[in-house]
């Protein structure tokens, strides 16, 4: 689910904190980092459950009508299709995912369940729903094309869950297109028969990839002055105040990388710094960015000191 470019963000933003602390001590700031990235977790199993809960919502919706005193034809003999829906039975039914739901104490939607409510409007509201609901019955395919649609066109975008993530943790909103690319992936590969842990993907793709985040992290603060002097041999003509502090921050690590990580590419290296800084920083950082960073790969590779391991790195 985490990918190296979401890793390196966590990262930056782990840095920039410390660097705005008074504190040298590193231990609580990689404690933040590592419950940073693991707390993106939190936010998928967040949003799986929400799917579940929204279908829970249409069946109560729907024994509501039934039980009125003046209930239609309609009322007594409803279309079940959505409460129906095979995808969104086998994300209820799935034990690995309800033992993660438990474990992690994902329970927001029985205490804010006008959450619920809103997406649930939402949807039944929608063009999508209607053109679902045209029909009593389905198969499979039919029922992964509507919850893969509704999921991308209606609850990833929805503005009032949108500030409802921003509120419960900040962090969240630098994970979120993460995250809902997950799910969408998940769920367009989902098949009627899927292996008991489908819908609880790892976090990282591997070991490597935590030890990756704790590395970058702390060789960056530990060689904070020597990665300093070399962004300031560089930048003599330009005033100090003048340069963001993201993309000093984003600096030191794409330096750290380059000296310090030799299986990393020199194109990976520079390439996903350049991204970042478009992303977080301002509009002409990339541009300020990638000028340094050539210039110093080309002193490296002069005098010999890119230290990589194997072929095509450099």
């Amino acid at each position: 689910m985490l990918n190296r470019r979401h890793i390196r963000v966590k990262v930056m933003q782990s840095i920039y904190a410390f660097n705005g602390s008074a504190s040298d001590d590193l231990l609580k700031p990689q404690k933040f980092l590592l419950f940073s990235i693991d707390n993106m977790y939190n936010l998928y199993l967040l949003l799986v459950a929400l799917l579940i809960e929204v279908q829970k919502r249409a069946e109560t919706d729907l024994q509501k009508k039934q039980n009125k005193h003046l209930a239609t034809q309609e009322d007594r003999n409803p279309n079940r299709k959505f409460v129906n829906n095979e995808l969104l039975h086998l994300l209820r039914e799935n034990k690995p995912l309800q033992d993660q739901l438990e474990a992690h104490k994902i329970n927001n939607w029985e205490l804010d369940d006008e959450y619920v409510d809103v997406v649930f409007k939402a949807i039944a509201k929608s063009d999508l729903y209607a053109s679902y609901m045209q029909t009593r019955t389905s198969n499979f395919k039919e029922d992964k094309e509507f919850v893969v649609d509704i999921f991308k066109d209606i609850i990833a975008p929805n503005d009032k869950l949108y500030d409802y993530i921003e509120d419960k943790h900040l962090t969240w909103l630098d994970d979120l297109p993460t995250v809902n690319t997950t799910i969408l992936k998940l769920l367009r590969k989902a098949k009627p028969t899927v292996h008991d842990h489908y819908f609880t993907p790892r976090l990282y793709k591997d070991m490597d990839d935590k030890q990756f985040a704790i590395d970058l992290f702390k060789k960056t603060i530990l060689k904070t002055e020597k990665l300093n002097k070399e962004i300031g041999q560089k930048t003599k003509n330009w005033d100090a105040d003048r340069i963001a502090d993201v993309d000093f921050v984003l600096l030191q690590m794409a330096i750290c990388e380059l000296k310090e990580f030799p299986s990393i590419p020199v194109k990976v290296t520079i390439n996903e710094y350049l991204e970042i800084a478009k992303e977080y920083s301002t509009p002409k950082s990339s541009i300020f960015i990638n000028g340094i960073l050539d210039k110093l790969v080309k002193e490296y590779q002069e005098a010999n000191t890119l230290n990589k391991v194997g072929r095509g790195l450099l």
